[in-house]
């Protein structure tokens, strides 16, 4: 990341993101790696909306079926890793986020198990730090700005 930093700023440029909103919700990302980004175009579009559209603009059947890989080891997949596929993550995911269920109500309007949707939830809740500013402390002796002398 510092290196694409560097670019970015040497050609006054801006870092791309590939997380989609799957990755995002999950954490499925690393915070200070693939994660330290300026602006994120799919960050919106769960996975397989991602790969709906690439199918949609014609992209090679290649890339388009291509399996998410973070590529850390040789055949490192992330559905392996996560042990979710996304096309169930993805159910769970705009259940709970843009329909607005109660994980309690997902399994009666998914079908999916009530462990699963647990798995996603806990993933959610254990990321969560990936997904605001770091705390700071609050200084309640600091007032007004300083002044010149």
């Amino acid at each position: 990341m510092n290196i694409l930093y560097y670019y970015a700023n040497k050609y006054n440029g801006l870092v791309v993101g590939t997380s989609d909103r799957s990755e995002l919700l999950i954490g499925y990302y690393t915070k200070y790696g693939d994660g330290a980004v300026d602006i994120l175009p799919i960050g919106a579009l769960y996975k397989t909306q991602v790969r709906k559209l690439a199918e949609k603009l014609g992209l090679p059947r290649r890339i388009v079926e291509k399996p998410s890989s973070p590529g850390f080891w040789v055949g490192h997949l992330a559905e392996d890793e996560i042990g979710i596929k996304y096309e169930v993550i993805d159910v769970v995911l705009y259940a709970l986020f843009d329909k607005g269920l109660k994980p309690e109500e997902v399994p009666r309007y998914t079908g999916i198990d009530q462990g699963i949707v647990n798995k996603i939830l806990d993933m959610h809740r254990r990321s969560r730090h990936k997904r605001v500013f770091p705390p700071m402390p609050r200084l309640s002796w600091v007032g007004e700005p300083i002044k010149e002398i």
